[in-house]
């Protein structure tokens, strides 16, 4: 027998209430769990309410322009439907059965059951045909593109950058229906005018596209599809790359006395159950840093720099799903022990997928530890639109001069990626000069 469950908004952070600003399904659709309800934007970013459970829509309770809180009642879903021919299946993937009538572009394979009702010419195929480079369309944006989750998602299924597509929602917000008239003009191009190849002829952007390899040729290759996070991470990585003018400088720290400083804790907070980790330090210090080079602690408004009076300070965790980054507020007012079990309570939930949409937002400096596994220096690239972000490899034994002789010492390696634009190359080094001296005199911090 079916039954009628209540779905209501869960809490999605610091924020009283939130905007409505797409309505996904509506009343007859099937929908699997997890595929996107509505769609929210706050002050600080958009996000997609997924369904609790599958079933079939009866009622939507909230339209376009609702301020909704937690709590909210946002649809009833019957969870048992009877239905055999649903008005429309809302699922989690999009690239074949989207909510908008949008053209089907092709990626090396064919699927199964091509519908009918679309003609073959229809169809790119991209070993065949390089995409379309089009300019940026003069929409009066200042380069931050507005888009809800779910129409980002689908534009990365069908390979459109969103910079290209002008907006016809509130403040030139893109709806999936410009995404769609996109798409189709980009294909009654294809058929009207010869394509030039990027990988020959760069476009106005200045990027040449990469050329299609079809590695089968040369032995057996095995497909396997990038998780939602790679993909996520990886699209958010590339633009970083692409806009910050990136610096990176390394340094050394000399953490043998902060290593039996954290050795003398370890015996004395075995019993509490804290795990004193030499990243729960390096957070504390890097929390005074950048209290004292409050540029480090700032993002890029168009012409100005907005410095940042908080200190939330991500942190990069190797998940099985891919790279993730939660956030651990207000460093600079927690102890060590405090940072420890906040840094393994925050780690853990990232590796079981237990991260509400507020754990990912709001960081002010990211901190990418590698120490765990090994390497001496990398790059890290900056997590925009943060200003910068410390990069620390595996802690080794090194001879040290003393003024006598040279002395075993454990060295740190550390690497900071800045953005050029807010931060000159001697603030750079004057900032991870002055970290390394908190590391090697880490009484100076805990005062």
């Amino acid at each position: 027998m079916s039954t009628s469950e209540k779905v209501l908004l869960p809490d999605i952070g610091d924020f009283d209430s939130v905007d409505v600003i797409e309505v996904l399904v509506e009343p007859g659709d099937v929908i699997e769990k997890e595929a996107p309800l509505i769609t929210l934007e706050s002050d600080k970013a958009t996000m997609d309410v997924p369904a609790p459970f599958s079933g079939t829509v009866t009622e939507m309770a909230v339209n376009v322009g609702d301020k909704i809180a937690q709590g909210s009642l946002i649809a009833v879903i019957q969870t048992d439907s009877s239905k055999t021919t649903p008005d429309r299946l809302i699922t989690t993937e999009t690239p074949q059965e989207s909510t908008v009538d949008v053209p089907t572009v092709q990626h090396n394979t064919e699927p199964a059951n091509p519908p009918s009702h679309r003609p073959p010419t229809a169809r790119i195929a991209a070993d065949h045909q390089p995409p379309l480079s089009l300019p940026p369309l003069p929409t009066g944006q200042t380069g931050v593109v507005l888009a809800s989750p779910a129409v980002r998602r689908l534009a990365r299924e069908l390979g459109v950058t969103l910079d290209q597509v002008e907006g016809s929602g509130r403040k030139n917000r893109i709806l999936k229906e410009d995404l769609s008239q996109f798409v189709k003009s980009v294909l009654s191009l294809a058929h009207t005018a010869p394509i030039e190849s990027d990988a020959v002829h760069p476009s106005q952007s200045g990027i040449p596209a990469l050329p299609t390899v079809d590695f089968s040729r040369w032995g057996e290759i095995e497909r396997q599809p990038l998780s939602r996070i790679q993909k996520l991470s990886g699209a958010h990585l590339h633009r970083a790359w692409l806009n910050v003018p990136h610096v990176t400088q390394h340094e050394e720290a000399d953490v043998t006395e902060l290593e039996k400083f954290r050795a003398s804790l370890t015996k004395e907070t075995n019993g509490a159950g804290v795990r004193l980790t030499l990243l729960a330090f390096i957070l504390k210090a890097t929390a005074a840093a950048l209290v004292n080079f409050p540029r480090f602690n700032a993002s890029l408004d168009g012409d100005h720099l907005i410095l940042k009076r908080y200190c939330h300070i991500g942190i990069a965790v190797d998940t099985r799903q891919g790279l993730l980054v939660p956030v651990i507020r207000d460093v600079d007012s927690q102890g060590v022990l405090q940072l420890a079990e906040a840094l393994a309570d925050i780690s853990q939930r990232a590796r079981d997928e237990q991260l509400k949409p507020d754990d990912l937002q709001g960081g002010c400096f990211t901190i990418s530890s590698l120490g765990g596994i090994g390497g001496t220096a990398f790059t890290p690239i900056v997590n925009t639109p943060e200003v910068a972000i410390l990069g620390v490899a595996r802690k080794r034994i090194a001879p040290l001069w003393d003024g006598e002789a040279f002395q075993p010492r454990s060295v740190l390696p550390l690497s900071l990626s800045y953005d050029h634009r807010a931060i000159d190359g001697a603030e750079g080094v004057r900032f991870v000069v002055y970290l390394k001296s908190l590391l090697e005199d880490i009484g100076r911090v805990l005062l």
